[in-house]
């Protein structure tokens, strides 16, 4: 596959507390490729936005994805992954310097901030994993 248009969400009740991960693939058609949804286990919601994030580079290369077009609703990950803010929190370093080295590996990336109401699908499929704790753990 040439492209993929990627939508991820993390999420945690408690923050931290029960965590999931939601992704949804599309191709350059808009077709549905992947659907992913996890329970991560207990996480702060930064740690599931990230997570989420590494799924989905993860899932992408395995669909031999040359170019990745993602979208997520935190503005935070988005920022600091497009070098406008440092990374600081010592949890999140190294997830940081796993997604860096996962977006070096396509031809071409953006990675943009959308509003929740834009990630819908995925924020559904977070949601998902946080309801069942009986998914394998990422």
């Amino acid at each position: 596959m040439d492209k993929l248009i990627i939508y991820t969400d993390g999420g945690s009740r408690g923050n931290p507390g029960d965590a999931g991960i939601g992704i949804a693939i599309f191709d350059e058609e808009e077709n549905l490729v992947a659907e992913i949804s996890r329970y991560i286990g207990t996480q702060t919601n930064n740690i599931a936005e990230y997570y989420a994030l590494v799924r989905a580079l993860e899932e992408a290369l395995t669909l031999n994805a040359k170019s990745v077009e993602i979208y997520l609703d935190s503005e935070l990950v988005v920022k600091q992954v497009n070098g406008e803010y440092k990374v600081k929190n010592e949890g999140l370093i190294p997830l940081y310097g796993i997604v860096k080295a996962y977006l070096d590996k396509f031809e071409k990336y953006s990675i943009r901030h959308v509003r929740r109401e834009n990630n819908k699908l995925a924020d559904k499929l977070a949601n998902r994993g946080m309801d069942s704790k009986d998914d394998q753990i990422v």
